[in-house]
């Protein structure tokens, strides 16, 4: 696809933002890597890791997450340059639209707002059932409306107080798998004092089960690194935060480079410990892993610490969504694509009518999960699953054709403060794997509704735009 020539593709200064634009840059280095861990770090990671397990094999779940981490380093060089030269919050839709055209920025906005909504109200949901195990007689509708009031005024306060707030989520969330991969290695090698039996694995023979090291072949390897790929979305988070932060051009690159390490180190570490711990063929998903592993260690309370932990990565994920979808509405009444009203802020720089309606989005989806289970949820499900990978390949798509338009019109490469490797092999090596993805969903029963569903919410997406803006639609210019 050629980027449309009335795009224009000149960094952006990373200096203060407009007065007319009045979000503060209020967050640094640290803020942008919990935001972006608390994305990734949740559900998918504390209680499906063991499906995951159970379809790869042990070995084989290990090789899914390597490849998983990866790809989001290949997306995140392409994001770390695309940030700083336009640092606007909601940002890579903005990147979509200057670098390809306004037609597929504004088909990313929709795809990735819809994704996050959908996220708020079954993260609400699923944050109400656990609060069951402690509370039984309070009905889980009551939790959700508690935890949408708690996240709400989390983001309205200040951008400052989300960041701090997402900060402290992230703690919980990460000490946790501290905890699990130093005791659960520590029991590894042979020191378990408070296991109630001594049969418990020593190293990695768990690894070498009776149907070899891919007991369901290498296809279910295969298989499970497209579902890996959504356990890492999130990543991205900190390409929405950049309009945000305090001097993008070094804040953005360190960062990247901590959350991409960080998540190697978290999720392969916590995934290969579970794996050498509990037998591939008896985890799964009546528990979480990690209740399973610290169990079997003999740590006193494991499963009440785990309902606390997952809870904390509910809100967790629920609070960076509800941040990204408001950016993203704020973005696109930028661009002149949505409401003007999007563009409100109040004194401390919330777009508060763009933060309102994201909740209400997540609040409808909450409802369509309890009253259409099985009809309106699934499809909204199967568009956000969609949604990730799209988005990663719009981020990689948009790297390609900004660096290349950036030379040609006589940029330096070697004067840009960050600046991907090894061009034009990352972006598309990153936009090669992420399309690969697409289609191998096609194969699967279980995700095939993805395509169903999330290709002709794209199409009608773009009908839209040409419907409404026409062909000739210009970007708006950033401030």
């Amino acid at each position: 696809m050629e980027p449309s020539p009335s795009v224009t593709l000149e960094p952006q200064p990373a200096g203060p933002p407009s007065a007319e634009s009045g979000l503060r840059r209020s967050m640094g280095p640290r803020h942008l890597v919990m935001i972006a861990m608390g994305g990734v770090i949740g559900s998918g990671l504390f209680l499906s890791s063991g499906y995951t397990i159970s379809q790869a094999g042990p070995l084989g779940a290990v090789i899914a997450y390597l490849i998983g981490s990866f790809v989001v380093y290949l997306v995140m060089a392409c994001l770390g340059e695309l940030a700083i030269a336009y640092p606007v919050s909601g940002a890579f839709h903005i990147y979509a639209a200057r670098s390809i055209g306004p037609a597929t920025g504004f088909a990313t906005a929709w795809l990735y707002w819809l994704c996050w909504a959908v996220a708020i109200g079954s993260e609400f949901t699923a944050a109400g059932l656990l609060m069951q195990r402690w509370f039984p007689g309070i009905d889980v509708w009551v939790w959700c409306v508690v935890f949408a009031a708690i996240l709400f005024a989390s983001n309205a306060v200040s951008s400052r107080f989300f960041g701090e707030s997402e900060f402290w989520f992230s703690i919980v969330k990460v000490g946790t798998i501290i905890v699990l991969i130093v005791l659960g290695g520590a029991a590894l090698v042979g020191f378990h004092p408070l296991a109630a039996s001594g049969n418990h694995p020593f190293l990695f023979e768990n690894f070498n089960t009776p149907g070899g090291l891919f007991p369901n072949g290498f296809t279910g390897v295969l298989v499970t690194a497209l579902a890996v790929f959504y356990a890492f979305s999130g990543s991205e988070l900190i390409g929405v935060a950049a309009g945000e932060t305090a001097d993008p051009a070094t804040s953005i690159p360190k960062a990247m480079r901590t959350t991409v390490f960080r998540l190697l180190i978290f999720f392969v570490g916590a995934i290969a410990v579970i794996a050498a711990t509990l037998p591939f063929d008896q985890v799964g998903v009546d528990e979480s892993p990690f209740v399973s592993v610290l169990s079997s260690i003999g740590i006193p309370f494991a499963a009440d610490i785990m309902n606390f932990v997952i809870i904390t990565a509910l809100l967790s994920a629920g609070n960076s969504g509800l941040y990204s979808c408001a950016r993203m509405l704020y973005s696109l009444s930028e661009e002149g694509h949505a409401p003007r009203a999007f563009r409100r802020l109040t004194r401390r720089g919330i777009p508060m009518i763009a933060l309102s309606v994201s909740m209400l989005g997540g609040l409808a989806s909450l409802i369509s999960s309890v009253v259409a289970p099985e009809t309106v949820y699934l499809v909204l499900v199967s568009v956000a699953g969609f949604a990730v990978v799209g988005v990663w390949m719009s981020i990689t798509a948009s790297h390609f054709f900004h660096r290349r338009s950036f030379v040609k019109n006589g940029g330096n490469v070697a004067a840009l403060s960050y600046r991907a490797p090894l061009y034009p092999l990352v972006p598309i090596l990153a936009f090669s794997l992420c399309f690969i993805s697409l289609i191998g969903i096609a194969f699967d029963p279980n995700q095939v509704a993805a395509l169903y569903f999330g290709i002709p919410f794209v199409g009608a997406c773009y009908a839209f735009f040409y419907f409404k803006y026409g062909r000739g639609a210009r970007t708006a210019e950033l401030a």
